[in-house]
């Protein structure tokens, strides 16, 4: 799957931008704060409804505007060619909508699978120093794109353990809570399979790319799931276990909503152990690893949006990033402030869309890129 046209109405700064033709790698260079990352993050709301910043709506809408919109093409090779309409607008008032193909839907769920992301920025390094909710909204998301029975059986579990904390708070419900713990046991030990069997194709994965960006640290480093109660019990078991301290303070102590995952480095916690640049090439190479689980599965390539990637990477571990995606042959939309660097570190054989970004403005620029030494650069404007 690949963006060819990309529509930006009052995103940030980005009052009116229309950008066409678009490569497999896609560079937006440029000053900090020319509107670079609302790019990428224009691409995150075409294909999630929302920006990976979490910041509120009215911070992303252009100031003095009602609204904001995002249009895209998406072409896939898997169905030879054959292009399709996404548009999410979002109102500074709260509401919302989406379309695919020209048709309403009411579901983000259903406009996911058109158009699947990886976001690689300094965000990401909760997947090893944040909370454990960081790291299961991970997880969460490469099984929902490798396991399709996984989304339902997510909102079945999380109506079950609702209905299962309010029946704990108001006490004396014997029947009934003993209906909702038998549904939500059903639930979470489906859901829990569903994870060990993505955990399991994802790993080799991530020891391979690991191998690859980090050759030092090969066999060092260990990927553990947690699945939030005592792997000795199943489910059921567990939740009898824990019922009478469940009773005693309202709410399920233990289940799929406590899993977690974490990196660790020969025993030790690689948050604590790892540099920054290391942990960003870990965080770097668990995102393409499930995107290339994602990719694999589903026979449809993920995106990336890459803010930044030069940050706290030496150019070596930079390039080593480049030639992995590059391999991948999947899109990539990545910005930095200076074209050289990716321009620089990307494989010749691969043609890259350049754009210079500044104030909001956006200009295609034109480059022959076998002249790594001294660029040639023709701009036009968008």
């Amino acid at each position: 799957m690949s963006l060819v046209k990309l529509y930006i109405s009052n995103v940030r700064n980005l009052q009116s931008v229309k950008l066409e033709g678009l490569q497999n790698v896609n560079v937006f260079y440029g000053p900090n704060g020319s509107g670079k990352t609302s790019v990428l993050e224009a691409v995150h709301i075409l294909g999630m409804a929302r920006s990976f910043r979490g910041a509120s709506i009215k911070s992303l809408i252009t100031h003095q505007q009602d609204s904001c919109t995002v249009y895209g093409l998406v072409s896939s090779s898997f169905t030879d060619g054959f292009s399709q309409a996404l548009g999410v607008s979002r109102e500074r008032a709260g509401a919302s909508q989406i379309k695919v193909a020209g048709k309403a839907v009411r579901s983000v769920a259903q406009l996911v699978e058109h158009l699947p992301l990886q976001v690689i920025n300094s965000d990401s390094f909760d997947l090893l120093t944040g909370p454990p909710n960081a790291r299961r909204r991970f997880l969460n998301w490469g099984v929902f794109h490798v396991e399709h029975r996984f989304f339902s059986e997510w909102q079945r579990f999380q109506r079950c353990i609702k209905q299962r904390n309010v029946v704990l708070r108001r006490g004396k419900m014997v029947q009934e809570l003993s209906v909702w713990t038998r549904d939500l046991a059903k639930s979470g030990a489906t859901i829990n399979s569903f994870r060990l069997d993505y955990i399991t194709r994802l790993v080799p994965h991530f020891q391979r790319i690991v191998d690859i960006l980090m050759p030092y640290m090969a066999g060092k480093l260990e990927l553990r799931y947690r699945q939030g109660w005592d792997k000795t019990l199943d489910y059921s078991q567990a939740l009898d276990a824990s019922l009478l301290s469940d009773q005693e303070q309202g709410y399920t102590h233990v289940g799929p909503q406590r899993a977690d995952i974490r990196v660790f480095v020969d025993g030790h916690l690689a948050s604590d152990t790892l540099s920054r640049g290391q942990q960003k090439l870990v965080v770097t190479a668990l995102k393409l690893a499930q995107g290339q689980l994602m990719t694999e599965i589903n026979r449809g390539d993920c995106t990336y949006l890459v803010d930044d990637l030069p940050s706290e990477l030496d150019r070596t571990h930079c390039q080593r990033v480049c030639e992995i995606l590059a391999s991948m042959s999947a899109q990539v939309f990545v910005s930095c402030v200076e074209l050289e660097d990716i321009d620089a570190l990307w494989p010749d054989s691969e043609e890259l869309g350049m754009f210079h970004v500044e104030q909001g403005v956006i200009t295609r620029t034109e480059n022959a890129r076998p002249t790594k030494g001294g660029l040639v650069v023709k701009a036009k404007e968008i």
